[in-house]
């Protein structure tokens, strides 16, 4: 007997110019997307494929370190992740070649900060879109205790 698989409906309609507009029937938001303002006719302050791919990375961190977490009954307070995608020629052909993923950590009082980082490196092995892209993921996280007063 194999795992079931799982799909996930993602729709897009271009709107005009470089601008579409993404939906899926599961979700109630909609995300505006457009080629990035590096390229021609690039449109600034507007998600880019290159921004979801990086944020895809970034949030399946967290999604999985939440699971691990929750499993290994770790206790913390405050869990961000800032990220960057880079996006750079291969071969003679534009890819997503690197992202770097700064987690930072908030444990408990009484956490041990080996633990917090344990779990984390646990989260990054095991996160699913980082298995499914080519691109190298780089994890740099801080750990922070909060202090009984």
């Amino acid at each position: 007997m194999h795992d079931p698989t799982h799909d996930y409906a993602v729709n897009l309609e271009w709107n005009h110019g470089r601008i579409g507009q993404l939906s899926s029937p599961e979700l109630e938001n909609l995300i505006e997307c457009a080629t990035p303002p590096e390229f021609p006719h690039g449109v600034p302050g507007i998600w880019s494929p290159e921004h979801l791919f990086t944020a895809a990375v970034s949030s399946c961190l967290m999604t999985t370190f939440l699971s691990v977490a929750d499993h290994s009954n770790l206790k913390f307070e405050k869990f961000t992740c800032k990220a960057t995608g880079t996006l750079a020629k291969q071969d003679g052909k534009w890819m997503m070649t690197e992202v770097h993923l700064f987690p930072e950590l908030t444990l408990s009082p009484g956490e041990k900060e080996e633990r917090g980082l344990k779990v984390l490196e646990k989260a990054e092995k095991a996160c699913l879109i980082s298995h499914s892209v080519k691109s190298e993921i780089k994890m740099i996280p801080t750990i922070l205790q909060l202090e009984l007063y």
